[in-house]
């Protein structure tokens, strides 16, 4: 089992062993840093690899530890931003390119397992999206219409591999399904072997060039600096401020694994259409097989009882399935592009050999592979058909951003120096064991934690990005911020960026114990 960004493990996470990298680490330069051990960082470290640049990929945790540990593993070129909303944003010609690089995302995942004899379950596996209203059906059509117009391969079906009454659907052929950490921990030994490095619990905290002169880059991390030719932000979200995190607000998800006691698992990866939609597939895990469920989703932060979503969920699938068993329930966070496609190129603001890749929206997997195939284009300085589509400079600048950056640096008051009353904070709060919330206390506000054992944990709620104030996860035990999607342990580690500075911690004494120190 592997560490998570969160309480609950998923199945993924609970079905591989720690990853152990075998690298020799330098501090000589470097022709990539890569900031992120998930999908994205390790499958573009391994294109460059193998393309001669000496790679370095520095992981802040463990690698899958966040969204890559998270997903439900749909690999799709049926997308969450329908083809519809992709043809009236960017036209018809940008969509066929988008369509293409989804394709030619799956059939590298394809190229990796092949050429490198990855075992990760992998199977191909049509994918279905039906309609059970009248207005659904409608959008359903328009739907398949533009499948057809931007060359995805549909077909109109009367059949779905659930057990829920439709309307219409269609099925979309060669979409697939795989345990992503066998997959990417796979793609990492590859990646060691041809001489690339990782390097675990190394957050990327900045960036700058070494000299005003040249272009190498100098960039700081929590284990020192590293110098490099170019920098890819492989992280969801690029850490610092920068324009992209006010077009790319944070989704939390929730998905569940279950056994079923007539084993009828459906084949195919599901889709119905509400908002926020729920998606079904099977997954067969050494002699195991278990449906995944998902859907619930809310923008971070801005949900109150996040158990409930898990319990909603829940009560979905027993009322349609034969369900034995919840083996393992979890939520996940992503970042949802504002006009729908992800920016992956240049980080606006940022010298021109930095490089980002975010706003993959429910498509993290199909879309980190785009983003590897379009990265290593640019990074080696080949031309490539997806580059203007995706490129993150269509984020023009936003009247008063600086502005609000400055307004949100002062906030919430520090607690430096301050120290706070045990009795009295127990007392405020009334917390169970296990739960969590922001409370006033004398002329501070103050997130508190009471642990199973009953002693309390506080911090500061400002977020260390742009101050915001926190909110409790119950599900995940975490400090979640609404505003741009940074998240915290119960005792302020970060756990998702763009933050990169815990939160700050306020100190807690007995007045008992003070009385003595006097």
């Amino acid at each position: 089992m592997i560490e998570r960004d969160g309480a609950r493990i998923s199945l993924w996470q609970d079905t591989v062993p720690a990853f152990e990298p075998a690298s020799v680490i330098s501090k000589e330069k470097y022709d990539v840093v890569i900031a992120g051990g998930g999908m994205t960082g390790l499958t573009l470290a391994l294109q460059l690899q193998q393309h001669g640049l000496k790679c370095i990929v520095l992981e802040a945790q463990n690698i899958g530890f966040g969204t890559t540990g998270g997903t439900t593993a749909h690999l799709n070129t049926l997308l969450d931003t329908p083809y519809t909303r992709i043809i009236k944003n960017f036209g018809m010609e940008s969509a066929r390119v988008v369509a293409s690089a989804t394709r030619a995302a799956l059939q590298l995942v394809k190229d990796n397992i092949d050429q490198y004899n990855i075992s990760c379950g992998f199977e191909e596996a049509p994918g279905f999206l039906f309609s059970q209203t009248d207005d659904q059906q409608k959008e359903l059509e328009d739907i398949y219409d533009a499948c057809v117009d931007v060359g995805v391969e549909v077909e109109l079906t009367g059949a779905i591999p659930v057990p829920f009454a439709f309307n219409k659907a269609i099925r979309i052929p060669r979409q697939a399904r795989f345990h992503p950490l066998r997959y990417l921990q796979g793609i990492a030994g590859v990646f060691e072997k041809e001489g690339g490095a990782i390097v675990q619990h190394c957050r990327v905290i900045s960036c700058e060039r070494l000299n005003d002169s040249g272009k190498v880059l100098k960039v700081e991390t929590s284990e020192g600096n590293f110098l490099a030719d170019h920098l890819v932000y492989a992280t969801h979200i690029p850490p610092g401020i920068n324009i992209l995190h006010l077009r790319c607000p944070a989704y939390r998800s929730y998905a569940i694994a279950v056994k079923l006691e007539d084993d009828s698992y459906p084949e195919g990866l599901i889709y119905d259409m509400y908002d926020p939609y729920r998606y079904y597939r099977t997954q067969e895990i050494d002699g195991t097989r278990y449906l995944i469920a998902g859907g619930e989703d809310h923008k971070t932060g801005e949900e109150s009882n996040t158990s409930g979503r898990f319990l909603k969920l829940e009560s979905h699938v027993r009322s349609h399935f034969n369900v034995a068993e919840v083996v393992h329930q979890w939520s996940s966070q992503y970042f949802e592009p504002v006009d729908g496609l992800p920016y992956i190129g240049h980080l606006p603001g940022n010298p021109d050999n930095v490089y980002v890749a975010t706003g993959y929206g429910g498509n993290g997997i199909t879309y980190s592979h785009v983003a590897a195939l379009l990265l290593r284009s640019l990074i080696l300085g080949y031309e490539n058909p997806y580059g203007e589509v995706f490129h993150p400079g269509r984020v023009k600048p936003v009247a008063g951003f600086a502005e609000f950056v400055k307004h949100n640096a002062d906030v919430v008051k520090q607690l430096a120096g301050k120290w706070f009353s045990k009795e009295e904070l127990h007392e405020l709060a009334g917390l169970a064991p296990g739960e969590g919330k922001v409370v006033q206390y004398e002329e501070h506000t103050l997130a508190l934690y009471k642990d199973d054992a009953g002693a309390l944990h506080a911090v500061n709620p400002a977020c260390t990005h742009l101050k915001c104030s926190v909110r409790w996860n119950a599900a995940e035990k975490s400090w979640d911020c609404p505003c741009h999607g940074s998240r915290f342990s119960f005792d302020g580690e970060v756990l998702t960026g763009p933050a990169v500075t815990n939160l700050e911690p306020a100190e807690i004494r007995s007045l008992e114990t003070e009385e003595k120190m006097r």
